[in-house]
């Protein structure tokens, strides 16, 4: 796979996680009985959570907001000071660092919610093999050349 072709798979996977997570956790927000969404609140009763709004809140951050900004940030290749404090990679660029973050967090999520709603349903399937794309298309040796330091 070429380099730039890799790249935009990336930020195509990293978009697509972003947009739908800030989409799916402002809708929770909004409607925190998950009526916007056919979700019963019974789905929450093994759960810590009395409503969705603090899930929806955490969505639409860790795997909404976050992710957009990944895809400018792999774009663009700022500098942030602080991102650097917390990039384990130093070799690489904050920004590929957070990315692998970001996909560990998708399937720190997935298995959280399928604990919690004990149960698994399809969308938890296709999320789990999104963030082992978002893996797997990262962790090539074209794309970490981009971002080597």
């Amino acid at each position: 796979m070429k380099t730039t072709t890799a790249r935009n798979v990336l930020l195509f996977l990293l978009a697509f996680l972003g947009l739908g997570a800030a989409f799916g956790g402002s809708v929770l927000i909004i409607s925190p009985s998950g009526k916007l969404f056919g979700m019963p609140l019974s789905m929450l009763e093994n759960s810590p959570f009395s409503s969705f709004l603090i899930p929806g809140i955490i969505l639409f951050i860790i795997l909404g907001l976050v992710p957009m900004l990944l895809f400018f940030a792999l774009l663009k290749k700022p500098t942030n000071k602080l991102a650097e404090r917390f990039n384990f990679f130093n070799d690489m660029h904050w920004s590929w660092t957070f990315t692998i973050y970001v996909a560990f967090a998708l399937i720190g999520w997935i298995q959280i919610e399928m604990f919690y709603v004990q149960s698994v349903h399809w969308s938890h399937t296709f999320y789990m093999f999104l963030a082992i794309a978002i893996l797997f298309i990262a962790l090539l040796p074209q794309v970490r050349g981009l971002y080597k330091k």
